[in-house]
């Protein structure tokens, strides 16, 4: 009696062992238990931690509640303005309502996958390819309105969305970096046409203050030579202003008129006083008599009658 009773508890210990290890359920943190008993959704979900369910009853789904980081497949579209494109994007979402996220959906995220890469394609149709390069967080944000509005019905909240890449043709791409080229050469002609008309503007407000002070022309020959000497050349080419010549001019008009004025030599001195004019050449002035000629040296000079 006392064998069938023991055996007997030891029977009944051991199906509550495997009852209890066959209800229990250990819900983690990120996650939250959807009890479905006989079928039918029960609104009380599980928190993290351990659980109890009846077996062969009840059936526990977990769910992740965690942000999902899932790629969005390269889409081929073609842009509002006719340009073949290729992009793909990620998206960021995770789950808020975990019985919704059983019951209204089959697989959520497959339906989130789907949904997102119907928005891409239909983004990149409304688009241009100025917006797909520039202003991409505006076409985020519009990628985004359109997976969250039937996402939220899933009891799925989308995070974020992004585009990562935009694939362009090859000669597309040779297309905008001549347009670049040629943009960045405009810009640098203008550049440079400013700085020669900002240089051109400084020059003549050099000229006109040299103008004014004309000694200021010769301070800037002289430092000219000595930049000109610093390179230790064999050979120094001078410029000479005419603006010096007339400084010059100018300065020697302002001498007092005594300094200017000089007594100046008569021709017929001149020629007596320079030693390469011959003594005949030489003629004295007509003093109302007869013309005297000078020989030359060692000659007798007499008058015209004697020696007639």
């Amino acid at each position: 009696m006392v064998e069938e009773l023991v055996a007997a508890g030891v029977t009944v210990g051991s199906l509550g062992v495997v009852y209890v290890m066959a209800a229990v359920r250990v819900v983690k943190q990120y996650e939250r238990g959807v009890v479905l008993r006989l079928g039918k959704l029960q609104r009380s979900v599980r928190g993290p931690g351990l659980t109890m369910i009846v077996p062969a009853v009840d059936r526990l789904r977990k769910v992740n509640m965690q942000i999902v980081t899932m790629p969005v497949p390269a889409q081929d579209g073609i842009t509002r303005d006719n340009v073949t494109v290729r992009v793909d994007a990620v998206i960021y979402f995770k789950v808020v309502d975990a019985a919704e996220a059983v019951v209204q959906v089959e697989d959520y995220r497959f339906a989130v996958s789907q949904m997102a890469q119907t928005s891409l394609r239909s983004i990149i149709g409304k688009s241009d390819l100025d917006d797909l390069l520039s202003n991409r967080e505006k076409l985020n944000q519009g990628l985004e309105l359109m997976i969250d509005s039937p996402a939220i019905g899933w009891g799925v909240q989308i995070d974020r969305v992004e585009i990562k890449d935009v694939s362009l043709p090859e000669t597309m791409k040779r297309s905008m970096a001549r347009q670049a080229e040629a943009d960045r050469e405009r810009r640098a002609r203008v550049i440079n046409a400013d700085a020669e008309l900002q240089a051109s503007k400084k020059l003549a407000e050099a000229a006109h203050e040299m103008a004014e002070e004309p000694a200021a022309l010769q301070l800037r020959l002289l430092q000219t030579v000595v930049a000109v000497a610093a390179e230790k050349n064999s050979t120094l080419v001078l410029p000479f202003p005419v603006e010096l010549l007339r400084f010059l001019e100018r300065a020697q008009q302002a001498l007092p008129p005594q300094q200017q004025e000089q007594p100046k030599p008569s021709p017929e001195e001149g020629r007596a006083a320079d030693p390469m004019v011959p003594v005949d050449s030489v003629k004295l002035p007509d003093s109302g008599g007869e013309k005297t000629e000078f020989g030359e040296p060692g000659r007798a000079a007499g008058s015209k009658s004697g020696q007639d």
